[in-house]
């Protein structure tokens, strides 16, 4: 076999691999996201140590983890590579070979969150009725930005200021609460949209908008605005979260309207409110 043959031969396996692991993923029920990134992930590492997946050694893992590390791979990335293989080998390989190896360390970064005022800076200089809607159902109902591409006019209950999301991060649905000053602002938008679609937020040919629509929306907006923090999209449901929180609403009902499956990512939030510390006196106002 000469080096053109092997090398296709190669190719060949690898692809029969991603193939039938993108199956499992889309079985799994695995969002389009994840499953985008594992694939990427997994492709990558196959490609880098060129063997059957069977015959991978702790080695091989541990050679391409410092390969993304060298390469300048950040935190939340190499997490994601791990998750990735973890899948790949744990659950459609059966190999216990991931048990081995440690899951890299996250950084504990604390969220962007806004000032209030921020939040009405941003509104005030969004002058497109559409956008302007979108960011304030980001803020005001906490959802994630794909979160708000995909909500449908069926989804919302008008009527009790409440909107389900559905198929949201881990495939769940949930119920949100809805601002009362947007709902009166939706209605009026809804009926003099003239374009017809079943989502909320559309392109003028009825498809949903996109998450880098939004993310550009959101860019624009900051930069506008003239503030210097690094806001993104999550930076209005972080917004969302911590000033429930300030307002002393229960934190299981954050979490909840958050579709936290686990309280201790929700109590991040507690970390980032300044409200209560801001209310400390200084022993040296005591002398």
């Amino acid at each position: 076999m000469n080096k053109a043959e092997k090398e296709n031969k190669e190719k060949e396996l690898i692809e029969n691999y991603v193939e039938k692991f993108k199956q499992e993923l889309i079985v799994g029920g695995f969002s389009k996201r994840t499953l985008k990134m594992y694939l990427c992930y997994v492709n990558e590492f196959l490609n880098f140590i060129k063997k059957d997946p069977p015959k991978v050694e702790r080695a091989d893992i541990i050679k391409f983890m410092a390969h993304k590390v060298e390469q300048g791979a950040s935190d939340s990335t190499l997490a994601l590579v791990y998750s990735a293989l973890r899948h790949f080998f744990k659950e459609f390989l059966r190999s216990d070979i991931m048990e081995e190896i440690k899951r890299p360390r996250k950084g504990k970064k604390l969220p962007v969150v806004m000032t209030k005022e921020e939040v009405k800076k941003i509104l005030d200089v969004t002058k497109r009725k559409r956008d302007k809607l979108i960011l304030m159902l980001l803020y005001s109902s906490g959802l994630r930005v794909s979160e708000v591409t995909k909500l449908k006019v069926r989804d919302l209950n008008l009527a009790e200021k409440t909107a389900m999301v559905r198929g949201g991060k881990g495939n769940k649905d949930r119920l949100v609460i809805l601002s009362e000053q947007w709902v009166k602002e939706i209605k009026k938008y809804l009926a003099g949209r003239k374009v017809r679609s079943e989502y909320v937020f559309c392109k003028g040919n009825g498809a949903p908008i996109s998450v880098d629509s939004i993310q550009r929306m959101v860019r624009k907006a900051r930069i506008k605005a003239g503030i210097n923090k690094n806001v993104t999209p999550h930076s209005f449901r972080h917004s969302f979260a911590t000033h429930l929180l300030e307002a002393g609403e229960n934190i299981r009902k954050i979490q909840e309207l958050l579709g936290h499956s686990n309280l201790s990512t929700t109590q991040i939030y507690t970390k980032v409110s300044t409200e209560e510390l801001k209310k400390v006196r200084s022993p040296l106002d005591n002398l």
